[in-house]
This record gives C-alpha cells, structure tokens and sequence, in this order.
C-alpha cells in the first residue's frame, strides 16, 4: 500500500539531540576530544563585572573553529551554516530551539581578543599532538606563502613627500573612472610619507613605462592606462598593514604572509605566523626558530633540523642556525658565488690568488645592502703590469673581491645539501610543507583573510592552523582505535583453534605419561 507522509507540526514533543547525532560523527568526536575549559581564566580579563553577558568564549572559538573547517570565510556565512548543522549544535552546546550569537559579535569578540589567546590555544592543540604520538620533533619543514588581504589594488593611494603630505590631504582626491575611493583612510602619516630615493623614484618611472608599454603589446589586454605599483611609492588606506607582492606568472596583489613550520613525521603544523609581504623570507627565520624551538622544548623534543627553501637562504642564517646547534638543509640563493672564477681562497693567511700568482689580501669588513661582506684587494703595483690586467678588472687600478663574510658557512651548506642524505631531505621538504599550503588554502579558508590589520590575519593564520591539526588528532585516534579493535577480535577469532591445540596437545603427553607408565609395569611383572 502506498504511504503518504503529511507533516503537521506538534505542540509539544520529546526530542533529544545527542540521540541525533551518530557515534562517528566528527563534530561528536570533537567535541568529546576538545576541552577549551581553559579559556574561562585566560580571556577573564577582556570582561567587565557587570553588564549583560557575553558570549561564552568556548562557544566562540568552537564556531570560528567550524568555519574554517567548513571553508566559509564570512561570520555571516558561518552562523547560517551552524543554525542548519544538528551535529554542529551539538558541537556548540546550543539546542535546536536556542537561538546562536549574531554573527558581528563575531567579529567584536575577535577584536577583543589578543594574539596570545589564540597562540594558546594553538599550542594546547599542539600539545594534544604531541601526546598522541603524531610529533618527533627532530625535523622541521619551514615555508611561506603570500595570503591575499581583504583590499584592492584599486584603493591604492599614491605617497607624497612629507612637506606636501597635509595639503595632499587638504584637496579632494580625483579619481578615475577604474579606481574607488576607500571609506576612511586608516594608515599613520609615517605611511603616507614617500620613502624611495631619488634613484629608486627614476627607477619606478623608467619601469612605468616599459609597463605601460608591454602591456599594450600583450594580447587581450584591456588596462592600456596601468601603472607599476610598488610599495616605495604606493599604500592601501583600506587596510595598512597589507603590502604589494606578486610571484612569477601571477598578478601583483595585496597580500599578507604566512609563514608555516611542519614536523615531517605526520605533517603536524607546529608553528604559523603572519608577517609583511615585502619582505624576503630571510628576515623572518630568526623569528620563527626562536618561537618554535621554545614551543618543541616546552613539549620535551629536541630539533636537530631545519628544512626550506632558497628564499630562506643568507649567511647570517646558517651563522645563526649552526650557533643553536641546528643542522639547515636551504639550498644557497642563486645569487652566490664562491669567489671569482680562476681565484684560490688561502684560509690560513685570509687572502686570495689571482691566476698571475698575487695576493688580494683583506682590507676590510662593512654592510652593503643589508648583508655583511669582506673586501680584498690588490695593491697597484701588482695589477700595473699584468698581462691580462684588461680582461680581470678593466679600467680600475686594483682588483677588488667582495664576498659574503659567511663563506665557510655557505660551503659547509652548500656540501650538506648536495650529499645524498641533503637529496633526500629535500624530497622529504617538498613531500611535507608544500602539502600543508596546499589544505590550508583549497579547504580550510586561507585563500583570503576577511579581517583588516596584520594582528587580526595572524589570529585567522592561528585558526586555519588549529583546524588542520585537529583534523590530523581525530583521524589518527580513530586509525589507532579501529585497528586496536581489529586487533581485539582476530583474537576473539582465533581462541576457538588456540583452545582445540592446546586441548590436543594435552592429549598427546597424556597418551605418552599412559604407554610409559604401562611399560615400567609390565617389566615390573616380569622381574
């Protein structure tokens, strides 16, 4: 007989949530797994005695928390995501006729909130890792990647000296018919002000108009009027603290970065900040080491090595890793030379010989763009007469050798990485960081930070990374249970034929103790 369902709603009715919600369920297993009970006296202070309350800063955590892993990047988005989710509810502690926290209370409580609360609860998860056994410690895989700001590169403003910077702000801005005027300009005067030399400013405008000129030349492009955009010469007054990047093959945005380390036994985040994205990478791994090795020792582990890329790559930084007993494997920049070509390097005297037998002898230390560097130099007596004095220095009156003061650094680097054991570990960097990035962006909300300020991108950076790792904890503690109790019942399957052996077994030395015993009387009866 056909069925046919009609709904009419009750007036009262007996309904459970727990009951809803499957053992196996993840948010179950989460909520079982997660204790943030630790929040209460931590995030005490943000609160005043009286007034109504607020939200619960556990609820607060859990639903930012399922944002990022349900990859919904808007507040907006994740409340309505959580009022339709049963095991989410649960998750929350919210029943189904409780009514959730408005969705920009959100984003206050985000506000109110320091870096250390959300780096605390980071390191709790870690250390739930760690416990677990899914952290050795001993390596760690280092990487960044830029993360696109919540700004356009279409509310750029244009930097003015600092004399002009009050009547700049005077005159109404005019604006063109592809730019939009931002709300309210929030970046300090020091921002405002143009930093670029005379030099880097003809540079800028030498290369507008190659830029301008390409552009014409490319195919399809509409933008004839574009401009070359840096951060010498322009800011975002939408959110200051993001900076113009761009990677080969990509368009220049306005980006933050991330800056990720991953344990390579179980691809564990064990750190993640968020930093500039003008800077290079090199600028931040001093930063990064003295943070994570703190946070490894605390847990008890012990790091032996680091892995990353050539943008990590400086003498100061295999200097300063060597130092704290670390071992790198960075491959060096393509920008270093191990001295001039057909030029012996003396270590016992400190100099170098040219191919015509005369010493280029240390004169000096200094910084030169930021990296320290020795200079040598020949006398002019040695270089006056020499045959191929044209072809070595041209038109100078000595030959000058300035090299990276860290040179034993870069070529004890240099032989580490291009051993087998450096071949290896660079397969095992690509196999572990890379990853990572990869699951941050595609589905866990990195792809854009939706908040404004740098403070506020690394407390984002810190949540994606939580979600990941408690993504990792709950997958390998079911593994572990499931094969526990796969475990369990091969040997509840296998006691039936343990028990007939052994009963077996029994027998035979039974039927021996008998045959024997019936041959020792049968000679007693003869004697």
């Amino acid at each position: 007989m056909q069925g046919k369902k009609d709904y009419q709603e009750k007036l009262f009715t007996s309904f459970r949530l727990s009951d809803r919600i499957p053992k196996e369920n993840f948010y179950r297993r989460l909520k079982e797994a997660l204790n943030l009970d630790f929040l209460y006296p931590l995030t005490h202070q943000f609160y005043g005695e009286s007034g109504q309350k607020s939200i619960d800063p556990v609820v607060y955590f859990k639903i930012c928390l399922v944002g990022y892993l349900e990859n919904i990047t808007t507040d907006r988005g994740v409340m309505d995501h959580c009022a339709m989710r049963l095991d989410i509810l649960y998750f929350l502690g919210y029943d189904v006729d409780e009514e959730l926290p408005w969705h920009s209370t959100i984003s206050r409580t985000r506000k109110l909130f320091t870096d250390d609360v959300f780096e605390e609860v980071f390191t709790r998860v870690f250390k739930l890792c760690v416990e677990a056994g899914l952290v050795s410690g001993h390596t760690q895989a280092i990487d960044s990647a830029p993360v696109k700001a919540n700004a356009s590169m279409d509310s750029l403003e244009l930097k003015v000296p600092a004399e002009d910077l009050e009547e700049h702000l005077s005159k109404l801005r005019v604006q063109s018919s592809r730019d939009r005027k931002a709300k309210e300009n929030k970046a300090p005067k020091e921002q405002q002000e143009i930093t670029a030399s005379k030099q880097e400013l003809q540079e800028i405008k030498s290369r507008n108009k190659r830029w301008s000129k390409d552009q014409d030349m490319k195919p399809g492009a509409k933008n004839k009027g574009s401009k070359y955009t840096s951060n010498k010469t322009h800011y975002s007054p939408t959110d200051p603290d993001a900076r113009i990047s761009v990677k080969p093959g990509k368009a220049r945005k306005l980006n933050y970065l991330c800056n990720i380390a991953v344990d390579t036994k179980a691809h564990v985040i064990t750190d993640v900040q968020a930093y500039h994205a003008d800077k290079k990478d090199t600028k931040y791994l001093k930063d990064t080491v003295t943070r994570l090795n703190r946070r490894l020792r605390r847990e008890g582990l012990i790091w032996e090595n680091l892995l990353a890329d050539a943008g990590y790559s400086s003498g100061e930084n295999y200097a300063y890793l060597e130092n704290k007993g670390l071992t790198p494997y960075i491959p060096p920049h393509g920008t270093y030379k191990g001295g001039p070509e057909g030029f012996q390097y003396f270590k016992e005297g400190n100099y170098w010989l040219c191919p015509q037998g005369k010493k280029v002898t240390f004169r000096k230390q200094k910084m030169e763009n930021g990296n320290l560097k020795d200079n040598y130099f020949t006398t002019r007596a040695d270089c006056k007469d020499c045959p191929i004095k044209k072809a070595c220095i041209g038109k100078s009156h000595e030959k000058r050798i300035n090299i990276t003061a860290f040179r034993e650094e870069y070529e004890r680097n240099i032989e580490r990485v291009k051993s087998r054991r450096g071949r290896y570990m660079k397969g095992k960097r690509q196999g572990t960081v890379e990853p990572v990035f990869g699951t941050l962006k595609e589905f866990l909300g990195l792809r854009k930070v939706n908040t404004i300020g740098i403070r506020q991108a690394n407390k984002c950076m810190h949540l994606a990374a939580i979600a990941y790792n408690l993504k990792k904890y709950l997958k390998f503690t079911t593994r572990k249970v499931k094969s526990g109790a796969n475990a369990l019942q091969k040997c509840q399957d296998a006691a039936p034929s343990i028990i007939k052996a052994e009963l077996m077994a029994f027998q035979a030395v039974l039927i021996l103790l008998f045959s024997s015993q019936k041959v020792f009387v049968n000679r007693a009866s003869l004697a």
